[in-house]
């Protein structure tokens, strides 16, 4: 019994330590995880394709450095892997903050906070379903994280889309003077 409430006890800790972690990362870093967000919102094929070589990048030396007979060198590889899970936060900040913009596009009037929270809560339990959450989920959602982070740390924006406005323009000065 005292296993079971442990257990209960870590998974309730760790459900709520996730959306505190994400809303400490928009808090401190509102810029950063705005351009996350950003990436997400306008080109999420492009953040998920660099996340996967960005994973593959650091997979590969994370596997030699573990799996040599080193002991320091096995510390490195655990390092660069809690590096790069702590810095992919970034990018999952900005999907729980995409999350929480698309609920409040839906009619919803939440707080920017309040919204960012619910997103986070959502895109975790999304990801806590079993099989289908931990497959179709939770390793999509980690690799476009990783691309969105990337994006974020170089600054690297999408393009804007390009509007002719002169059209618009024309054909009302158009009614205008014939008018």
């Amino acid at each position: 019994m005292a296993d079971m409430t442990a257990i209960f006890f870590l998974l309730l800790i760790f459900l709520t330590a996730y959306p505190a972690m994400l809303a400490a990362w928009w808090l401190l870093f509102p810029n950063l995880i705005k351009r996350a967000q950003t990436r997400v919102e306008k080109s999420l094929a492009a953040s998920f394709w660099l996340g996967l070589v960005v994973v593959i990048a650091l997979v590969i030396p994370i596997v030699i450095l573990m799996a040599l007979p080193f002991g320091p060198a096995k510390f490195i590889g655990w390092i660069l892997l809690g590096a790069s899970l702590t810095i992919a936060t970034v990018g999952s900040a900005g999907i729980a903050a995409h999350l929480g913009e698309r609920m409040n596009q839906s009619g919803n009037n939440y707080p920017p906070l309040s919204a960012f929270v619910r997103g986070a809560v959502i895109l975790e339990l999304a990801a806590f379903f079993p099989l289908l959450g931990w497959i179709f989920v939770w390793i999509p959602f980690l690799i476009t994280s990783f691309g969105a982070t990337a994006f974020a740390l170089l600054r690297w924006m999408p393009r804007e889309k390009i509007v002719n406005k002169e059209t618009g323009t024309q054909v009302s000065a158009l009614k205008a003077e014939s008018a």
